[in-house]
Parts: C-alpha cells; sequence; structure tokens
C-alpha cells in the first residue's frame, strides 16, 4: 500500500502529488486526524526517536521480555516496601 498526500478543496480531494494509478480507479480514502504536538514537543519527539535509532546502530539495545521482567520486578520490590507490614498487637 502506498500512501498519497491531498488536500480537500472545495469538498472534494484533491492528490497533490502524481500517481501511475489508471483512470477511473476506485480508491479508498481514509481521514487520519492530526497529532496534537505542538512544533516543539514534535521536535523532541523527532530528537528522542533519531536517539533510538543511534542507540540501536551502536548496540545499545535490551532485549524487550528482559526490560520487562525487569520493571515487573521493580514494581514488586516497590509494592513489597510499601506493604504496611501487620503488626503483632493488632492480632
Amino acid at each position: 500500500m502506498h500512501a498519497l498526500k491531498a488536500q480537500v478543496k472545495n469538498g472534494r480531494v484533491t492528490v497533490d502529488e502524481p500517481t501511475n494509478l489508471p483512470d477511473g480507479a476506485e480508491v479508498e480514502v481514509l481521514v487520519i486526524a492530526g497529532d496534537d504536538l505542538d512544533d516543539e514537543e514534535r521536535l523532541a519527539l523527532h530528537r528522542s526517536i533519531e536517539e533510538g535509532f543511534e542507540d540501536f546502530e551502536r548496540g545499545d539495545v535490551e532485549d524487550a521480555f528482559e526490560f520487562l521482567a525487569r520493571l515487573k520486578s521493580q514494581r514488586e520490590d516497590r509494592n513489597r516496601h510499601a506493604s504496611p507490614t501487620p503488626s503483632r498487637a493488632n492480632k
């Protein structure tokens, strides 16, 4: 599937670039709402994505399942330390 950029003009969808589709070809248009990021937030997102690529290229990666297991273990440790231990006086 190839995405095409288009604009709505006078209630009609107009493709902004040439296509190799034959005349009369039926296409389905899916409207994708834009994100709510401002320019600064979008720039930060793109920087973060680029840093992720650079990490990957350096081999600075972690197995996703190991990462999730470590997060789960840390959460369980926090929960254990945060839970009040019943005192003998309450029994």
